[in-house]
């Protein structure tokens, strides 16, 4: 028996987070919404347990005769799930003259990955390829090659980003193809080491000009098609698909750059900086799938114990399984938290400049938590459904070697902290963009009369103030706190945002995230041996918390 026929309808905390911070989207878009949470939970679910296990990608660089075809087939299934995630609009709904909001198309990608982030993949970058060429690309290549993208009958060109080598991984600064112009363009010429979605139609190359200066401030943006004006292939080659850990539909390869055709989008210095909003976009993507991992985790665990009965019990029944499936449920709700927070920070920063450093700030720390987590939640669920959840007969084991690659794509928990840092510099303003953004949240909390439990995310905004202000004083001190100042900060923003939703829900009559949010801030706190009043109400209303359903807010201040 399926543990969801419908990834949206089945998830009430996704409803509601979207109800209350784009109402306009539950009013206009729902239908749609609806509609893709069931054909993810069926179609794609179904194809992504045969393509993993059975029928992956198969490179055929040259065909019967020689000639260079460069193709990669897909099984059927697979190539259909592929084609039809862009009929749903997952890049085309934000472009045109009704465009919709990236907080829509970024929660499609969160219930895509709880089904395949084979398929999430190619549709982030393609989405990415497509945001970069409609905000950074000359008028004349976004006009020639931005619908093609966006496209919604089926038949849209797909995307991907070139940027990784094997010599520089995620410093891009070391990269070593190059650039030369040409009479129609530039031709470049170098190796681009992991290139998921290899046989895109259009990809965004980082490349070095010949005499440029070294580093990252010395690279270009340029836009490589598979095929030129005539339909002959474009002058790269696919070496191989790489053998990976996971995400075992998605074709990912080397490309050989033998003096390929390409366009400019972004002389140095300008290349790197399009190259990381394109980065950045996909991050969020990231974001999102990492938080679908962690639902479909705790679906599947919350499936498990209800049905399963160990030693004349349910398995529900224990504390110490309800305490596990209650941390999932903890977690996941923290993530999305982050996740849609970055979400909502890229639309308002789309709107006004202004707020781009929060957007910046919080994409980074969403990144990085859901990330981790997911990776957590899909091994915490294999350990619930014990055994079989080590099986590839069940989705826990597929969740667990899928989750694995968000913590790498797009650059690792490292980069992340690396780019927190430089945020926090006075000329980007990310610190105090972090800060308004806390007491803002924070004062809705106190305005609910929940100011007694804020009382650790403001004792925690104190030491990273203390941080960020070494940091700004010591540069050396910078690299040494990166790693744990975005842990912190990550922390303090997701229970910020929960308090924040407990308030909502309180107002209206449901005091569910509010039990949520006390058992995140107790996580953020010293271990405890003793019980509170907060896990024995955790314990005594399980099944209504995982299931989601609304709690009597009398109950839930006690």
């Amino acid at each position: 028996m399926r543990a969801c026929a419908n990834f949206y309808d089945g998830d009430r905390t996704l409803r509601c987070l979207i109800a209350r911070l784009a109402p306009d989207v539950i009013a206009r878009d729902e239908a749609r919404l609806s509609a893709f949470g069931a054909w993810v939970a069926g179609e794609v679910d179904a194809q992504a347990e045969y393509t993993s296990r059975f029928a992956p990608p198969v490179l055929e660089v040259f065909d019967r005769d020689g000639g260079l075809v460069n193709r990669v087939r897909y099984n059927p299934l697979y190539a259909a799930a592929h084609c039809e995630v862009y009929r749903h609009g997952i890049v085309g709904l934000n472009y045109g003259p009704e465009a919709r909001p990236f907080l829509l198309t970024f929660a499609f990608g969160y219930l895509l990955s709880q089904a395949d982030i084979a398929i999430h993949c190619p549709a982030t970058l393609t989405a990415a390829v497509a945001y970069a060429l409609d905000r950074h690309t000359p008028p004349s290549l976004r006009e020639r090659h931005l619908p093609g993208l966006t496209r919604m009958d089926g038949a849209a060109a797909t995307g991907a980003t070139w940027a990784t080598e094997i010599a520089g991984g995620s410093d891009l600064g070391a990269t070593t193809t190059l650039a030369q112009r040409a009479a129609d363009g530039w031709r470049l010429s170098g190796v681009k080491w992991f290139a998921s979605n290899a046989d895109c139609d259009l990809a965004l190359a980082t490349a070095r000009p010949e005499g440029a200066p070294g580093g990252a401030k010395g690279l270009g943006l340029y836009l490589v098609p598979r095929r030129l004006g005539e339909g002959a292939l474009n002058a790269y080659r696919i070496r191989r698909l790489k053998e990976k850990l996971g995400t075992r539909g998605l074709a990912t390869g080397e490309i050989e750059l033998e003096g390929a055709h390409a366009f400019a989008v972004a002389a140095p210095p300008d290349g790197i900086r399009a190259m990381m909003a394109a980065l950045g976009f996909s991050r969020i993507h990231n974001a999102m799938s990492a938080a679908g991992v962690q639902r479909r985790a705790l679906v599947e665990a919350v499936a498990h114990v209800a049905a399963r009965e160990a030693f004349g019990r349910r398995l529900g029944a224990y504390p110490m399984v309800r305490d596990l499936v209650l941390d999932l449920a903890m977690q996941h709700e923290a993530g999305l938290a982050l996740a849609f927070e970055a979400a909502r920070a890229f639309d308002a920063a789309e709107a006004d400049e202004a707020l781009r450093p929060l957007s910046r700030v919080a994409t980074a720390l969403a990144k990085y938590q859901t990330a981790e987590h997911a990776v957590i939640a899909a091994s915490r669920a294999i350990e619930i459904l014990g055994g079989n959840g080590y099986t590839e007969e069940f989705v826990t084991a597929r969740l667990l070697r899928d989750g694995q690659v968000l913590s790498v794509w797009e650059g690792p928990a490292n980069i992340q902290a690396l780019e927190l840092v430089r945020l926090m510099a006075p000329r980007y303003g990310g610190f105090e963009a972090f800060e308004a953004r806390l007491d803002a949240l924070l004062a809705g909390a106190c305005d609910s009369g929940l100011g007694d439990l804020a009382r650790p995310v403001e004792t925690a905004r104190g030491s990273i103030g203390e941080a960020v202000a070494a940091v700004r004083t010591d540069e050396a001190e910078g690299p040494r706190v990166a790693r744990r100042l975005l842990d912190s900060m990550a922390a303090t923003v997701a229970a910020a945002l929960l308090l924040d939703a407990a308030a909502a829900d309180l107002a209206q009559g449901d005091g569910r995230k509010l039990v949520i949010a006390r058992r995140y801030l107790r996580a953020m706190a010293p271990a405890r041996l003793a019980r509170d009043s907060g896990e024995t109400l955790a314990q005594r209303r399980f099944d209504e918390i995982v299931a989601g359903a609304p709690l009597d807010p009398a109950e839930a201040r006690l």
